[in-house]
């Protein structure tokens, strides 16, 4: 194991015994289906992906992919499926990033509803190596939606944590805090739009943190644009993406911010 990677192991599998309990958040808003487009920026500004957002709805149950195709051939492409019944359920959640522009591939499972976590590594020669184990997952995992729980949370809401699990050795379970930052006016398909600023800070907690910060391997804080209203949306993401790397903004195609 490269030692980058190894030392990422370590710091996940410390933070396990950190992780202290958090509430589901209630369903607000009851999500439709959807079909849009986004792109993906470096902090310079250059275009480095396109992406697209689908959601499908049955029942109580939705279905939600987005996938980005980068310049360079790389896809980040992220499947998720959550009941949306009084809270918000995970219920399976695949995430594929792959290519030149992530030098940590990740091919990553979670089946909620068994508790299995499968993931697929590929070695230096193509082999293709499968790992899946049992665990005992919380209600209130949020890998994949995080998202639309901002958009079930009032802009003043004070802060609040949710779980993922993130996938390094085998699925490591982190806490998220969540507190609004801000707001400020968007520009979207010719309307002026007011959007809250939520900051998603992964909380690593103590002599943890600290390691991380002296190793560089400290996750970057994401923030998030919530577009206001009735029909709340995700307007702008910035942040890395899996954890790790460069930071992206991922934006609605046509969001633009006021001067």
């Amino acid at each position: 194991m490269e030692r980058s990677n190894f030392l990422v192991v370590v710091l996940w599998t410390m933070m396990v015994g950190t992780v202290a309990l958090a509430e589901p958040i209630s369903v607000r808003h009851i999500q439709q289906p959807m079909h849009r487009f986004m792109v993906a920026r470096s902090e310079d500004g250059k275009t480095i992906a396109s992406g697209e957002f689908l959601q499908v709805v049955q029942g109580d149950e939705v279905k939600m992919r987005l996938t980005y195709h980068f310049v360079d051939g790389s896809i980040d492409d992220e499947a998720t499926t959550y009941t949306q019944q009084g809270t918000f359920r995970l219920v399976r959640y695949h995430h594929i990033q792959q290519g030149p522009f992530f030098t940590k591939p990740i091919d990553f499972t979670i089946d909620a509803s068994t508790g299995i976590v499968t993931s697929r590594t590929r070695d230096k020669n193509g082999n293709i190596d499968v790992e899946s184990k049992h665990m005992k997952l919380p209600d209130d995992l949020a890998n994949g939606f995080i998202g639309t729980l901002l958009l079930n949370v009032s802009r003043n809401t004070t802060p609040f944590r949710v779980r993922m699990l993130a996938p390094f050795g085998g699925g490591r379970l982190v806490q998220i805090l969540i507190s609004p930052e801000d707001e400020q006016t968007v520009h979207l398909a010719g309307q002026t739009l007011k959007a809250t600023v939520f900051r998603v800070h992964p909380d690593l907690g103590g002599i943890v943190s600290l390691i991380a910060r002296l190793l560089g391997l400290q996750p970057k804080d994401v923030r998030v644009w919530v577009l206001e209203g009735e029909d709340p949306a995700v307007a702008v993401v910035v942040g890395q993406l899996g954890g790790y790397g460069p930071v992206v903004s991922s934006d609605l195609v046509g969001t633009s911010f006021s001067k």
